[in-house]
């Protein structure tokens, strides 16, 4: 038989199952180049590329290993590799340089099927799958289930672009989230964390609020709504909605500041990555008022937004200082970077309106959170489906790892 070997171990994981197995080809003639073990449930798969004397007989390793297919009912299988096949083996190079996060309460067939496909019309292969969340019951009424399949790709995308785009266009259709980004060292190497506040970190846009104690709910909701969208330039329609609030009463801000609904999963994100050393900021075109009271509930580090101008207890319709747009964010940000003296690339962005592309287009990681369409096309990440806290998914985390930080 040829001196190099593949065999290949299934059955199911019983106890003793590698122990046996590791004894029985327990000799000093033959080598191990390289092995792998993969498990679902209760069942096991064993590849072991193994190098033995020319004088080796398959018989020989099949008499060594019978007890194993008879005591653990075990199924083996063989295969000879050619000493050039396994030459080309070593060098080849291609590289596993990319990972696409699947993201959703639940993962069918199809949106797997789908996913594959996309990755082999770009000319690439998978060469790992692994499961980062926590096992699923069959039927669940938790409305906070998230399940995380990390697909590891082999190859580089022959168009990086195109293939974001098809996979946006999954997510859409299929409900999923769906993230590729490049397996990079900074990616276990981020330490800061910027959030945009109003409609990412709490679920309303203060302004509005603020609008509807005035009486002009549906005329600055209009407004905002065109800004997020890219409609409006932002300094322009925020000039325009601070001049409605115009004789708005102080007191009013401390009741909306109270209520501010904080969205799903942001405590649990901030709680885990300060664990990990990370600082936060909230980097907002809202008001400081609110981003503050934010601070002290959630352990915020930094925080960069509006200052109301308040005259007498009367909102007088300014705000104090240069207002913090798209531009002044990114600004914003790379100043953090600077004081914490890491690269961009270790900054997290996450934000859901056009004033927030700036950011996100410049951190090593910039994902739209629930955003708005132009938002979610232009952004390198995007988690439309989840709370926040499947932002930790995409670092690579476990929910084993997540439970040991909470």
């Amino acid at each position: 038989m040829a001196n190099l070997l593949i065999l290949t171990v299934a059955g199911e994981n019983k106890v003793d199952i590698l122990p046996s197995l590791m004894k029985h080809l327990a000799d000093e003639a033959i080598k191990v180049l390289d092995l792998g073990q993969m498990q679902t449930q209760d069942q096991v798969a064993l590849t072991l590329l193994l190098q033995v004397p020319p004088t080796f007989t398959e018989v020989e390793l099949a008499e060594r290993l019978q007890p194993i297919e008879e005591v653990w009912q075990a199924h083996l299988s063989y295969r000879e590799l050619d000493k050039q096949e396994y030459q080309t083996w070593l060098q080849d190079k291609t590289p596993e340089h990319y990972l696409v996060t699947l993201l959703a309460p639940e993962v069918n067939g199809k949106v797997l099927a789908d996913v594959i496909a996309e990755v082999s019309q770009h000319g690439l292969t998978v060469s790992h799958i692994k499961r980062l969340s926590q096992r699923q019951p069959i039927s669940t009424d938790n409305n906070d289930q998230i399940t995380c399949f990390e697909l590891r790709l082999r190859g580089k995308p022959s168009n990086l672009i195109k293939f974001r785009e098809q996979l946006l266009s999954i997510s859409s259709e299929q409900g999923v989230d769906l993230a590729v980004q490049e397996d990079s060292i900074f990616r276990r190497c981020h330490r800061l964390i910027a959030f945009d506040m109003d409609s990412t970190l709490i679920q309303t846009e203060v302004i509005d609020e603020l609008a509807k104690a005035a009486g002009i709910g549906e005329q600055v909701a209009a407004i905002t709504e065109r800004a997020m969208q890219g409609e409006l330039d932002f300094n322009e329609s925020f000039r325009q909605r601070m001049a409605l609030l115009k004789g708005l009463d102080e007191s009013v801000l401390s009741e909306i500041a109270q209520r501010l609904p904080i969205t799903s999963g942001a405590e649990k994100l901030i709680c885990t990555l300060k664990r990990l050393g990370f600082k936060t900021a909230i980097l907002s075109g809202g008001f400081t008022y609110f981003a503050q009271y934010l601070q002290q509930r959630l352990g915020i580090d930094y925080v960069h937004a509006n200052q109301l101008d308040i005259v007498d207890g009367k909102v007088t319709g300014e705000v104090k200082g240069t207002i913090v747009d798209g531009r002044r964010k990114a600004e914003l940000l790379t100043m953090l970077a600077e004081q914490e003296g890491i690269s961009l690339e270790q900054v997290i962005a996450v934000g859901d309106g056009a004033n927030d592309l700036p950011m996100l287009g410049i951190a090593g990681m910039g994902v739209a959170f629930q955003a708005k369409p132009l938002v979610k096309a232009s952004a390198k990440h995007a988690i439309s489906y989840l709370g926040l806290d499947a932002i930790l998914y995409l670092l690579g985390l476990t929910e084993h790892d997540i439970q040991q930080l909470s």
